[in-house]
């Protein structure tokens, strides 16, 4: 049976708002701990963590951030977020030393040091705009999603940026509906055993899309409930209203748990929903409901344990992570706050974790940056 959970309480959200407003300035507090009582775990930021990069680069947005099976971090910036004083080092003559744009695709060890480094503008193989989400399966291949209206692809590369794969037609869209073209595709993952990549294909589109992960052939899709997608307009979000029939663009991640239930990061709407790989609906969770601008829900990591207990939830528009149960969707505890800091986010855009439960997160809008967030058992 279908079920609807709740997370994160629009009156606690509202006694926040109003207590914040009749208080007016207020001493600084103390950070509180990034911990909850349920996990028995807490996450302290690494500051120290990646090293410097070499050849004077500069990263853009931190767009998407992955593991892989020898928890090696990989990371895709935008260089197109890059401002002019961020690549003064490329002009001739140069106007400083600051700095050059980082390949668009890196691999950190666990020491951060950049291992391998790829792509961008300029080279031979055409490029995306706008780099989104990334993805390293199992058998070595590095997925990446660009959501740009010129770019509309998922690309499968080798570990050293060859092209394996593509999916999606440059620059072309056809609705949710269409089997062949993708619109804005978000995010990727691989379910390595079943060879299917599934696409949160819902920068533009309204859907998860599932094709061979080997040939790209499409195999199915859905939307929302496990319904055919729509594309028609819908209303503004209202966190007082009814749950939308549709996903809101942007959809903007998929996960696949070992048990095999699909989790979708449904963005706009504050919500997560499951499904099974049919498509089938199981149940879905409203986090910080009352969240009106940019969405709560951002991205999504499942914990390492057997069990797959927790799941981590970045929220850009809050500026923190939520750690929820994966048993009922429920709020356990969070950590993060905003600011610029280590430790502090701008947008928390993407996260993953490694075999150790530890955590990385990208940051878009000005932040720039990946942090690794180390898990410290109580």
């Amino acid at each position: 049976m279908a079920m609807r959970a709740f997370v994160g309480s629009t009156a606690a959200w509202v006694a926040l708002g109003l207590a914040a407003a009749a208080c007016g300035p207020q001493a600084p507090q103390a950070e509180q701990p990034a911990v909850s009582a349920s996990t028995g775990t807490t996450f302290e930021v690494d500051a120290s963590w990646p090293k410097p990069l070499p050849n004077r680069w500069i990263l853009g947005q931190v767009s998407g951030v992955a593991v892989d099976s020898r928890d090696h971090v990989w990371i895709t910036h935008r260089r197109s977020s890059l401002v002019a004083s961020d690549t003064a080092a490329l002009e001739q003559p140069p106007r400083s030393e600051c700095c050059v744009p980082a390949p668009a695709v890196l691999e950190l060890d666990q020491e951060g040091n950049v291992v391998r480094a790829w792509g961008g503008p300029g080279g031979e193989l055409r490029w995306p705009r706008t780099e989104h989400g990334i993805f390293v399966d199992a058998s070595d291949h590095v997925w990446l999603a660009s959501t740009g209206p010129e770019d509309q692809v998922v690309r499968k590369f080798t570990l050293d940026g060859q092209l394996v794969l593509e999916i999606g037609v440059w620059g072309e869209t056809g609705g949710s509906a269409d089997t062949m073209r993708l619109g804005l595709p978000a995010d990727v993952w691989v379910d390595d055993q079943a060879r299917e990549a599934y696409v949160a294909d819902g920068g533009g589109n309204r859907r998860v899309i599932v094709f061979d992960s080997e040939t790209g052939a499409y195999k199915r899709h859905w939307g929302a409930y496990g319904k055919a997608p729509s594309d028609d307009s819908l209303p503004a979000y209202d966190p007082a209203g009814p749950p939308s029939a549709s996903f809101r663009s942007p959809m903007h991640a998929v996960v696949i748990a070992r048990d095999g239930l699909v989790y979708t990061a449904d963005r706009a709407n504050d919500r997560i929903q499951v499904f099974r790989t049919n498509g089938e609906f199981v149940t879905e969770a409203l986090v910080a409901p009352e969240t009106r601008i940019m969405g709560s829900v951002w991205d999504l990591q499942l914990s390492p344990d057997p069990e797959q207990s927790w799941i981590y939830v970045p929220d850009g528009a809050n500026r923190k992570v939520w750690i929820l149960s994966r048993k009922d969707l429920s709020v356990v505890g969070s950590f993060g706050h905003p600011g610029r800091m280590a430790g502090a986010f701008d947008w928390v855009h993407s996260i993953a974790g490694d075999s150790k439960g530890n955590l990385y997160t990208g940051e878009v809008n000005t932040g720039n940056r990946v942090q690794r967030w180390v898990r410290m058992p109580r």
